[in-house]
């Protein structure tokens, strides 16, 4: 895995593949703002994903009339955030115990709650904003088919509901036995399950509606125009810093830089590199087979390695009861090495897709029935995520960067993290910025650099190892 985690991140690489969110692209797909760049802003942010989008919006919210530059890669939307499951789902018992373990109750407790937040807070901006992006509250559901995580899921459970209080939203959850869960979810191999609050959303649309609104506000968003590098601007100042974004269109220059790359950061903050590592994932999106009910939850299949993620689309859709389906991770070699340091969302791995063709029928079983005629498979397609040594993002100010920011690494759960981090990270660029509510856990200190990156630590079995630092690496 260190070895994955030294190849040199690139920029986004052009024609990537075509997510199903993104067929058609949006009319602000290849907006560019201005004809030229600005010389000087007050803000630069680089990465049109879930969190650049949440950042301009906070910014715009308390610092109305502020110049926002917003530099992109490739089309607005197109990395991680355009190219996710639509999963709006916190499943918090699965590295609570682990967060205690490591962080301590108080933290382990804040990072629950903002995932719980985060969720109701996208479905409320949704409707605040009227965004059309199949905004589905709803209840998920965790299929357990390994005895370690069914009881580790149980004793996580019974600990959050001791500390948390059982009234706790973020806390509530409800335990089945494998006949209810087969009988309840159709899905007849299951061991147990666990059900609690989740949903689903176009997260494409959904940015893609904030962006608007911001653009709306003031947002200069420049498409089709990657950051090469970024560097202290010529008259450098620590007590009053300006930083230079350079790209093939001019260079431009701010005293308050974001980085929201995601899986990409380490281009453009070298030091990242082996700290966020990129992560190649896949999805494919399904016409469901003949017997198969329609489903008013979403699904996780939880293996002793990894998982499967899977919504379908709510009623009152165009693509009503369609699946879209990812992960597939856990299948390959050496638990999935070579999809770490991968950023050719450009192509698919092929023994992925045959694994997330079968996995449907497969799960549900007699409850699947025959194919459509049209065929299983409606579109698939892959994406660069960003993976953390500790499992948790990077959210604050860059050690020994003044004025330089950073958003990323949300270890493929950005829909349950971004919103509530950029608002957080907004605050701690404003003096008087609240955010005692944020975990520390998640907050940019050089002490987590040090960490050693031992790949996805959710996709690990009970009782795994779980942290490690470089400085261990070599005794």
């Amino acid at each position: 895995m260190e070895e994955r985690a030294k190849i040199p991140v690139t920029l986004p690489l052009p024609n990537p593949t075509t997510s199903y969110w993104q067929d058609p692209p949006d009319e602000i797909a290849d907006l560019q703002s201005t004809e030229h760049l600005p010389e000087y802003v007050d803000y630069i942010i680089i990465g049109s994903g879930i969190s650049g989008a949440s950042i301009a919006y906070n910014l715009l919210e308390i610092k109305p009339g502020s110049s926002i530059l917003m530099l992109e890669a490739r089309q607005a939307c197109s990395g991680a955030t355009g190219r996710n499951g639509g999963h709006t789902k916190a499943a918090n018992y699965r590295s609570f115990l682990d967060h205690e373990a490591e962080h301590g109750l108080e933290d382990a407790t804040k990072i629950a709650r903002l995932a719980y937040a985060n969720i109701t807070a996208t479905h409320s901006l949704a409707r605040e904003l009227n965004i059309d992006c199949a905004s589905t509250p709803c209840d998920t559901v965790d299929i357990i088919y390994d005895a370690g995580n069914l009881a580790k899921g149980k004793k996580a459970i019974a600990r959050m509901q001791e500390t948390m209080g059982t009234d706790d939203p973020a806390a509530k959850y409800e335990i089945l036995s494998a006949e209810e869960a087969k009988a309840r979810y159709h899905t007849p191999d299951a061991l147990g399950a666990f059900v609690y609050e989740g949903g689903s959303i176009s997260s494409y649309r959904f940015t893609i509606g904030i962006l608007k609104h911001c653009l709306e506000k003031g947002l200069n968003l420049q498409n089709n125009t990657p950051v090469d590098a970024i560097k202290q601007a010529d008259n450098f100042n620590p007590q009053s810093p300006r930083w230079m974004a350079q790209t093939a269109r001019g260079k431009v220059q701010t005293a308050n830089l974001v980085i929201a790359t995601n899986g990409y950061t380490a281009h453009l903050l070298p030091q990242m590199q082996g700290i966020i590592v990129p992560l190649r994932g896949q999805i494919t999106a399904q016409r469901p087979g003949s017997r198969l009910p329609g489903l008013d939850a979403t699904y996780s299949f939880i293996y002793s390695h990894g998982y499967e993620y899977m919504i379908t689309r709510p009623s009152g859709t165009p693509d009503a009861g369609t699946i879209i389906i990812g992960g597939g991770l856990r299948e390959l070699p050496n638990g999935g090495a070579s999809e770490f340091g991968n950023t050719l969302d450009t192509d698919l791995n092929k023994d992925i897709s045959t694994y997330l063709y079968d996995c449907t029928a497969r799960c549900f079983g007699h409850n699947w029935g025959s194919d459509a005629k049209e065929g299983r498979i409606v579109k698939e397609w892959s994406g660069v995520m960003g993976t953390s040594a500790d499992g948790l993002p990077y959210v604050g100010a860059m050690p020994n960067m003044p004025g330089v920011f950073m958003c990323a690494s949300f270890n493929g759960h950005g829909m349950v993290m971004c919103l509530k981090s950029a608002q957080a990270l907004v605050g701690m660029m404003e003096e008087d910025g609240d955010v005692e509510w944020f975990p520390k856990a998640l907050v940019v200190t050089a002490q987590r650099f040090e960490k050693r990156f031992q790949g996805r630590l959710d996709m690990r079995a009970p009782g795994e190892a779980l942290f490690n630092d470089r400085s261990a690496v070599n005794k």
